[in-house]
Order: structure tokens, then C-alpha cells, then sequence
């Protein structure tokens, strides 16, 4: 009986469940065509949004002009590769949608824009050869992005999605940059099956996307979505681009790289790699720091994985000073009006308190100083390289140490490394040259620290006197090693200022200073006399270690004892934050000498030319001595008039 009336539900409950079942399929096929028309709809409403944008930003007519170069030319290409400029603000505003999703979804988005780009092609019979939509590619550019923290590049973010693959931007210092490489743009695919469709035309195109590697583009492992044959590429479409790798890092590096820092924070800096391609391709010099917008990828090179960014745009960040100085420092201006020269001795009598006591090692302050309100990034720039004779190396480091913290850019140089650039093998296994960025070039448009002179061998001493010559340095690339055809020579400038000392105690000979010499004329047997001659200012430390002041001694001792003491009220008035904006304002400033001021420095110069030609008491004055007279006047009178 049970099992009867089992059999009955089953009879009769089954159809029921089939008829519910189909009701529902056919409310699931309803959504589902729901969402997929409003999907359609919404594409097509992005594609008509973004025809109009085109046109009323200008971009439709360099399309147009673009596609004519391609159709005069009468070659037929795999790839039509068109770059379009978006900005991101007035596209947001014309349509909030489109304007998201470029943003976001920029790959996607790019084939909006290359649907609107074929249809203009075909409408507008713009390009006789091409023949399929996928031989369009289309690189979007924003000329920015909003100014919000989710889009900013930072390795220290945890956790960070590095598949969003969204337009993200960063700004660094260019530390390392490789030669310039090919990459497979775009291919065309065959299929190796006659009697399939495709075995002909356009239809099989790979184009790079970015953070693809060259086997996602192109290999041998590729089937037809038609047949399952493999396919196979047509060499004789092949696209080939330029490549470039550059290594980047945070310009927050530069203040780990100095030698003295009352900034008591710790963090963690990290390398990061950006790829420039095609038009992009040595827009970056090594040294220059750069704000850049990309799309981040991770390159699975090997067993190693590496955090990359597809640069789309490159911007050169140049530091512009401080609008003002300090009331401290203008009311000190206002005190010594009287006299042009009062302004500027006070100054160097003060200056870096902290480290030395006010009233001693003034010529040397007041040379610290005037390079530093040299510094800049100019190309034929006026430097001011300092070379400090001295027994007492203590002082003389601790004082420069403290004044390289003054510029953006003051970098002490460490013995263990090249102070110019040099070539090593690139990391990502491309095999080719990598340029790596060292002391000089990252002290671009500051102070570049290069420490005890004596302790540099000869052939690092002759390369030192080449760059300080000519500020340009050359690296030769070998093309052998490096899997090049041909050798290559790379030269690069060197923008910044050298500050050097030589310890006369660790040298092996003996310092035996002149008891009737001229003014002017001073012992300097230690330095090669070729050397001497390409530095701007010698000077000599008028503080031996044996007969050290007495205010200085009690200075190292307190100091010794409490390092964060303030030992003056001076160094209260005039805090170090005050002489980096003072010094940042007064380099920036144009000075140009007076007739009068021209002609007393020729004067000088030519009076000490009988001297020079005294073999016997003749002053060791160099050739340079004029250019370099008249950059101490300029910029002695630069701090006089900087506020």
C-alpha cells in the first residue's frame, strides 16, 4: 500500500515539478537577457559618449590625421596602433559611466574606443587596408589622475591588488636605465588548416598588453577557436617596438643617502621597475625625478616575481623654492642695511651652530654657503667645487654633513661604491646593459660629498679630474658581452658640486707648511697639481687638531655628553628648517655682476698673472681663478639681496 501511494506522488508530483522548473529556466533566460541587453546598451551609449568626446577635444581630427599616414603609405600591417589622449576630468564630466570605467577598467575601455576607431575607418574609408576590428589598437593616455590617495603607486600599502590592472601614478628617481631593446607590438596568426576560414585574412591578431610577457604575444602553442588546428604567425606581419627598462625608487631614498639628519623616522624604500615603449623610449635621463601614470603588472621572471608599472605617460618634476624666508633672517637684513657686506659675514658666522660654535671656521662656512646657493640643475651651470685642506677631519665632516641636509639633493658617498655611473647586466633576464645611476648622478643639482681624497686611488682621481673638466661622463657599453652588434658610448652630464677634503696627518709625506709665503700662496704639495687646478676653491682649515679653539673643544665636549642639546640661542633664532628654505630661495634667483664689479675682478686676475709666472715665489693661482672670482662676487651678493 505504501508503496503504491509512493508511486502515485511521484505520478503525479513530477509534472508539477517540471512545469515549476521551466518556469523558472525561462525567468533565468528572462534575467538573463535583461542584463545582457542593458549590458549593450550601456556599451553602446560608453561608444557614442566617447565619439563625442573625441570630437570636441580635438582627438577625432588627429585620428583622422593618423589614419591618413597609414593609408598614404599603401602598406598593409597587422597593426594600426593609435594613441588617444583622455582627460580624465572633462570626461568625467561629460559622462560619469565612461569616465569610471576608463579609470578602472582601462583595457576594457580601450576596446570601446577601438569599436568607435573601426567604424570611423570603414565609414569614412579613412584606411584602404585594413580589413578586421582586431587590427585597431588603441593606447589610452589620461593626462592625470584625481588627486586621491587609492590612486597612488606604493609598495609599502599593504595589502595591493596587482591585478587590478587600473591606471595607478608614482613619482621616483631614476636610478637605473637599460639600452634600448625590440618587442613583438603586434602578430598575425594563421591557421594551418587550408580548408578552414581562417587560414586566410585578419582575423587571428595578438597585440602586447600591458605587463604581457613576449611568449603571451607570441609562441607556437596557440589553436584555432574554429577547428582546433595551431596556428601559425606570418613573420612578414610581425610589428616590432622599442623597449626600455628603468629602475625607480622614491626620492624619500635621497634622505637615507645623506650624512646627517635631525629626521628621526624609519621606513623602507624599494626598487620598482617601469617599462617605456615605443614613443616613451629615452624620455627619462638617469637622476631626473619623474612623476609617471601606468598600469602596475607582476612579471613572473623565473622562480622570482617582479612589481612592474606600463608607464602610458612621463612627467619631469623640477623642485621649485620656498616663496619666502624667515622674519628672523629679514629682520637680520634690515639690521645690516648699511653696509652690503655685513648681511652676508653675520651669516657665515652663525651659520650651522649646531655642529660648530658660532665664530669659528667662518671662510669655510661662508664657502659652504656660497656653494650652496650655486647648486642647480642648468645645464651650463657656474659650479662651485670645494677642496678643504685640514689636519682636523672631525670637524670638517661632522660641518659637512650637516650642510648637505640643506639641499633636496646632498648626497655623501660611500667609499664601498662608484661615485660615476657604471654598467651591469639587467636583472629581468633580458640579457642587456643596465646603466646604474651612482653618487654624482643622483646629487643632480646638489652636493655630491665625496670624502678624504688621499683615500682614492689614481686612476679614480684622473676620472674625478676628467668629469670636473668637462661635467660629462662617458660609460662604455661593450656589444659583445651585452648582446649587442656594435659597441656602444653613452655620455651623461653631471649637474652638481663636489666637496672634498684631504687629511694631511694620513698622508706620507710630510706637511711642512712655507713661513715667507704671498698672499694667496699656500703649501699644497699633497694634491696633484692638475687636480687642485679643476677645483673652484681651495681652503685651509686655519684650526689644526693640535691647537683646536677653546669654544670649539668645550662645543665637542657638551655635545659629546648631550647630543640634542642647544647650546646657543642662535641655533633657536636660526633653526636648520630656516637655511634650507633661506638657501632653496637664493639659488633661485637670476644675478648678473655691475661693469664696475667685472672690471675689478679682471684687474685682480691680471695683476696676478706676473705672480703666477714667479717660478720661485709665484702664486699657484690657476687659469680658472677668473670664472671662479666672479662666481663667489655674484653669490655673495645673491645672499645679500635674496631676501
Amino acid at each position: 500500500m505504501a508503496c503504491l501511494m509512493h508511486t502515485f506522488i511521484i505520478i503525479v508530483a513530477w509534472p508539477v515539478l517540471m512545469l515549476f522548473l521551466h518556469s523558472l529556466f525561462q525567468h533565468f533566460d528572462k534575467e538573463c537577457e535583461d542584463l545582457s541587453w542593458r549590458m549593450h546598451h550601456e556599451i553602446q551609449k560608453m561608444r557614442e559618449i566617447s565619439l563625442v568626446y573625441l570630437d570636441r577635444s580635438g582627438g577625432l581630427q588627429k585620428f583622422v590625421h593618423d589614419c591618413k599616414k597609414y593609408n598614404d603609405s599603401k602598406q598593409s600591417y597587422a597593426v594600426y596602433r593609435f594613441i588617444i589622449s583622455i582627460n580624465p576630468s572633462d570626461i568625467t564630466e561629460l559622462d560619469a559611466v565612461l569616465g569610471n570605467y576608463i579609470l578602472h577598467n582601462p583595457i576594457q575601455a580601450a576596446q570601446i574606443f577601438q569599436s568607435v576607431c573601426f567604424i570611423a575607418i570603414k565609414t569614412l574609408s579613412l584606411i584602404e587596408q585594413l580589413q578586421t576590428e582586431a587590427q585597431v589598437s588603441i593606447l589610452l593616455k589620461p593626462t592625470h589622475l584625481p588627486p586621491l590617495p587609492s590612486y597612488v603607486f606604493s609598495l609599502s600599502a599593504f595589502p595591493f591588488n596587482y591585478t587590478s590592472q587600473r591606471f595607478y601614478m608614482s613619482e621616483g628617481i631614476a636610478t637605473a636605465m637599460g639600452t634600448v631593446t625590440k618587442y613583438t607590438q603586434g602578430a598575425r596568426f594563421l591557421c594551418t588548416e587550408e580548408t578552414c576560414p581562417f587560414s586566410e585574412g585578419f582575423s587571428y591578431i595578438r597585440v602586447h598588453l600591458p605587463g604581457a610577457t613576449e611568449s603571451a604575444t607570441v609562441r607556437n602553442d596557440f589553436v584555432c577557436s574554429l577547428c582546433s588546428s595551431p596556428l601559425q604567425e606570418d613573420m612578414k606581419y610581425r610589428v616590432l617596438g622599442d623597449k626600455q627598462i628603468v629602475e625607480m625608487v622614491d626620492a624619500k631614498v635621497l634622505n637615507a643617502l645623506k650624512g646627517y639628519s635631525d629626521d628621526k623616522s624609519h621606513f623602507m624604500i624599494q626598487t620598482f621597475t617601469v617599462f617605456l615603449r615605443d614613443e616613451l623610449v629615452n624620455k627619462m635621463k638617469i637622476g631626473n625625478h619623474y612623476k609617471i601614470i601606468g598600469i602596475p603588472a607582476c612579471v613572473q621572471n623565473g622562480l622570482q616575481a617582479t612589481t612592474c608599472i606600463e608607464v602610458n605617460s612621463v612627467q619631469l618634476c623640477k623642485p621649485n623654492g620656498p616663496p619666502f624666508v624667515g622674519d628672523n633672517f629679514k629682520y637680520l637684513l634690515s639690521l645690516t642695511s648699511s653696509s652690503c657686506w655685513k648681511f652676508t659675514a653675520i651669516l657665515a658666522n652663525i651659520f650651522a651652530s649646531q655642529v660648530v660654535p658660532p665664530g669659528t671656521c667662518n671662510t669655510l662656512k661662508l664657502t659652504i654657503l656660497l656653494s650652496l646657493v650655486q647648486t642647480c640643475e642648468k645645464e651650463n651651470a657656474n659650479y662651485l667645487d670645494l677642496l678643504i685642506v685640514t689636519s682636523d677631519t672631525l670637524v670638517i665632516d661632522r660641518l659637512l654633513n650637516y650642510s648637505l641636509c640643506l639641499l633636496p639633493r646632498g648626497i655623501r658617498h660611500p667609499p664601498s661604491s662608484d661615485i660615476f655611473p657604471s654598467v651591469s647586466k639587467d636583472k629581468h633576464g633580458t640579457g642587456s646593459a643596465s646603466i646604474q645611476a651612482c653618487s654624482a648622478v643622483l646629487a643632480k643639482g646638489g652636493v655630491c660629498y665625496i670624502g678624504d681624497l688621499s683615500s682614492y686611488k689614481k686612476d679614480k682621481l684622473e676620472l674625478l679630474q676628467s668629469v670636473l673638466e668637462s661635467r660629462m661622463t662617458t660609460v662604455f657599453i661593450p656589444g659583445k658581452k651585452y648582446g649587442e652588434e656594435a659597441d656602444q658610448q653613452v655620455t651623461i652630464s653631471v649637474q652638481t658640486n663636489f666637496w672634498s677634503f684631504v687629511d694631511v696627518d694620513s698622508s706620507s709625506k710630510k706637511h711642512i707648511q712655507k713661513e715667507n709665503f704671498l698672499i694667496g700662496q699656500m703649501d699644497v704639495s699633497l694634491i696633484p697639481p692638475n687636480l687642485l687646478d679643476v677645483f673652484g676653491l681651495l681652503i685651509y682649515n686655519e684650526f689644526p687638531s693640535c691647537q683646536l679653539s677653546s669654544p670649539l673643544v668645550h662645543h665637542i665636549l657638551k655635545k659629546a655628553i648631550n647630543p640634542e642639546a642647544m647650546l646657543y640661542k642662535v641655533s633657536q633664532q636660526f633653526r636648520m628648517q630656516d637655511f634650507e628654505e633661506f638657501i632653496l630661495f637664493a639659488r633661485n634667483l637670476h644675478v648678473e655682476l655691475s661693469s664696475e664689479a667685472e672690471n675689478l675682478i679682471q684687474g685682480y686676475y691680471l695683476a696676478s698673472r706676473r705672480l703666477r709666472r714667479d717660478s720661485l715665489r709665484g702664486s699657484t693661482l690657476s687659469a680658472s681663478a677668473l670664472k671662479i672670482l666672479q662666481v663667489c662676487i655674484m653669490h655673495c651678493t645673491k645672499s645679500c639681496i635674496s631676501i
